[in-house]
């Protein structure tokens, strides 16, 4: 078979399955019955939440850093992550006795630091700079260049490409006697989808190869539709491991010939699909491992009696922001609303509020008021939480009878940002 793709680019993958095959874990390629049954298709994930590190990360970072040669190990290596490639480079730094250098976003979550610095095990030190992946990498490549190091990059390189390309090659060999109609990859620098999609292109040419975009952090469809890699202004950073300013050169220039369709999915979409792999099926995933997932709401026409693979990327959650998804699940969902209420000044307004405006199953679950020096009456901030979508629209309808004076805030407004 003709590998048109990895040779193009350079990608010796099954080089570099022999080069893991002691360091990372054969992932499983999981049948889900409930997905399977809601959608009408045959639903399997690629659980590389189940890797050493909990992530694929590692795949790409040792197989670069195994393949230099020792004279450019001791100067010691370099990297710049949001998380998931720091542990995959902290961990191949402990298990070849290399010193690195891990350059990490502020807005990293604190498990992800706890673990990049465990997994390097005394081989690594770990700087918190930029409020972007794109500021901290900067920062790394300059200290790079500076101490004379060897920068290894999340995505960007052919040899990172090709560990992370390792994938398709175990998912193409667990499913060998059937077809894979459609592939699902999360798309944050590339990296995965570079790989993966190259080689399922020379194996499994008819296969669909999706790749997955947080709504919020489009770096890999604007390139496309730009014709060549751009550096967005703003990203919303809250699918950390997925929120890019700009996809690699190398990795647009790979995905622009394998990928078929990209996928942009909301952010609050993810969340709710997070809590739903937890409730239904006890995986813990990371926002940027549910994004293959929850595109799967967006093709339920095009799959149904297929054959699909969602690739898993990882399931570095920090539980301190399950509480935080919980609130972008409900107001995707559109079971929280929040409202700035003009109290009338008069006793037992917020009462009368509770007792004749609010429906039975109607919840506050916020409510402050916003000028402190006019407690009892003036603006409040209220949260309410609901039971149905349909109750929304009889809630505003009470308070519109009721005569309140008040304003629905929307959290993607710049005002819902401040506030909420």
């Amino acid at each position: 078979m003709s590998k048109k793709y990895t040779e193009l680019f350079n990608l010796n993958i099954e080089e570099a399955q022999e080069r893991l095959k002691e360091v990372v874990a054969q992932t499983p390629l999981q049948y889900i019955h409930s997905f399977s049954q809601h959608f009408g298709a045959n639903i399997y994930l690629k659980r590389e939440d189940l890797q050493v590190v909990r992530s694929y990360k590692l795949r790409g970072a040792y197989n670069m850093i195994s393949s230099l040669g020792r004279n450019l190990l001791d100067k010691g290596v370099v990297c710049a992550s949001a998380g998931n490639h720091a542990q995959g480079f902290a961990y191949s730094c402990n298990r070849l006795g290399v010193h690195g250098v891990v350059f990490m976003p502020k807005i990293t979550p604190r498990q992800k630091i706890k673990q990049t610095k465990m997994f390097g095990n005394g081989f690594v030190e770990i700087i918190l700079t930029g409020d972007t992946f794109d500021e901290c990498a900067e920062t790394a490549k300059e200290y790079t260049w500076i101490h004379n190091r060897i920068f290894i990059p999340p995505f960007d390189d052919h040899r990172v490409i090709e560990g992370q390309g390792t994938i398709g090659a175990e998912v193409l060999q667990e499913f060998p006697d059937q077809p894979i109609d459609y592939l699902f990859i999360p798309v944050g620098g590339g990296g995965l989808c570079s790989g993966v999609g190259a080689y399922f292109k020379d194996y499994s040419p008819e296969t669909k190869i999706i790749a997955v975009e947080p709504e919020g952090a489009p770096s890999l469809k604007a390139a496309l539709k730009a014709g060549h890699p751009i550096t967005l202004v703003h990203i919303d950073k809250f699918i950390d491991g997925a929120a890019v300013q700009r996809v690699g050169d190398l990795t647009y220039d790979i995905c622009s010939r394998v990928v078929d369709e990209t996928c942009l999915v909301p952010e609050g979409e993810v969340c709710t699909t997070i809590l739903k792999l937890y409730n239904e099926n006890a995986i813990v995933v990371e926002p940027a491992g549910a994004l293959s997932i929850t595109a799967l709401n967006h093709y339920t026409e095009q799959i149904k009696g297929k054959n699909v693979v969602c690739i898993v990327s990882g399931s570095n959650n920090d539980i301190d922001r399950m509480q935080e998804i919980k609130e972008w699940s409900l107001i995707f969902e559109r079971l929280k609303h929040y409202f700035i209420i003009r109290f009338p000044q008069r006793a037992h307004a917020l009462k009368d509020f509770v007792n004749q405006v609010l429906g039975e199953t109607d919840d506050i679950v916020r409510f402050e008021y916003m000028k402190k020096n006019e407690k009892e009456s003036g603006p409040a901030l209220v949260g309410i939480e609901l039971e149905t979508v349909e109750d929304y629209n009889k809630l505003l309808r009470r308070m519109v009878d009721y005569g309140l004076d008040f304003t629905v805030l929307e959290p993607d407004s710049d005002l819902g940002r401040y506030i909420v």
